[in-house]
Parts: C-alpha cells; sequence; structure tokens
C-alpha cells in the first residue's frame, strides 16, 4: 500500500471558506465508507480537555523526544506539548474540532470511497486509494511542522494521477498552487 499524494489548492485566512471548498469537494466524491481523522499539536490544556471530551478515543504521543504514547484517559495534560490523533470518527465530530482549536495547529482528513471520472481528462473513477482531502488549520503542512496564521486545503489523489488534483480543483473554481507532497499515512 503507497501514500496519496497531496497537492494544495486553497491557502487562506478564512476558515469557514477553506471548510466550505472541503464540503464542495465532497458533494462531488463517493463518500462511502465515509470517515474522518484528525491530528493536533496541542499545548493548552484546556483545549486538550476540550477535544479528549469531544473525541475519547483520541490516542496521544508525547512530542518531548520520548515515545510515549497513550490512551487519552490517562494524564495527558502532564506531558504538553503532545500530538494527539483521532481515527476513523464520524464526519458529525468536524465543525465540534475546528471551533474546539483556538489557534491549535490541525488537521482534517476525509476518507472517502473514490472520486469521480474525469472524462474530459481521460481519467476513469478513482479508487479508495488516494481519495482524501486534507484542511489544515493554522498550519501549511501535512506533518504539523509550519504552524500559520492561515488554513490550507490538500486535495489527494495517486501519484500517477496528478492531473487529476488540478481536475478537482477546477471542479470547485481553484487550481492547484504548489507543488504535491507524499501524504503521510
Amino acid at each position: 500500500m503507497s501514500n496519496s499524494y497531496a497537492l494544495p489548492i486553497l491557502r487562506t485566512s478564512d476558515l469557514a471558506e477553506a471548510v466550505r471548498v472541503v464540503e464542495v469537494l465532497l458533494e462531488i466524491a463517493d463518500l462511502r465508507d465515509l470517515e474522518v481523522d484528525y491530528e493536533a499539536a496541542v499545548s493548552s490544556p484546556n483545549t486538550l480537555k476540550m477535544l479528549l471530551e469531544l473525541l475519547p478515543y483520541a490516542r496521544w504521543y508525547a512530542r518531548d523526544g520520548e515515545i510515549t504514547s497513550s490512551q487519552a484517559s490517562d494524564e495527558s495534560s502532564m506531558h504538553l506539548p503532545l500530538r494527539l490523533r483521532a481515527l476513523a470518527e464520524p464526519p458529525e465530530t468536524v465543525h465540534g474540532f475546528t471551533a474546539t482549536l483556538n489557534g491549535t495547529p490541525a488537521t482534517v482528513r476525509w476518507d472517502f470511497m473514490g472520486w469521480p471520472a474525469a472524462p474530459e481528462i481521460g481519467m476513469d473513477i478513482g479508487g479508495a486509494r488516494g481519495a482524501f482531502v486534507t484542511l489544515c488549520i493554522n498550519l501549511h503542512d501535512l506533518e504539523l511542522e509550519e504552524p500559520a496564521s492561515d488554513h490550507t486545503v490538500y486535495v489527494h489523489v495517486k501519484y500517477f494521477e496528478t492531473q487529476r488534483a488540478h481536475w478537482l480543483a477546477e471542479q470547485v473554481g481553484l487550481q492547484v498552487i504548489g507543488d504535491g507532497v507524499e501524504a503521510p499515512y
């Protein structure tokens, strides 16, 4: 199994606009098996508490060089700053997650069955591998290493289907605005 290839199509200081673009992309996707993955670089005890209430099965990973990993029920605030990760969550949790962040760098990744056919560029329906959208909040990259005051939307495709990313951007009135990167997971 290989990772997807992600290309940025929007960078904005307006989080609501970024979420709107994601929602329009999702309208054209095959949303069977839709689930959402989250990751956040948390440094605030209050934000951590609210995120753990929203995502009770999230796991945290200490960022102090240790390979500490634990369930959210442990005393995670003792290990701040930390990374919080929640996988396969229902899409209904997205708005609560974004409202809770309060400046925290985070990613929201929608995982679904596939992209539609794009006959005008010679592409059939895209399968589940490589069919994602990621919203980077207060962040420019997928790895939580470039905190920012704005937000970036990435479309994911298979590496050999980068033309599909350009087509997807056009479907929402945008264009690819940067180089593609291999997605971390």
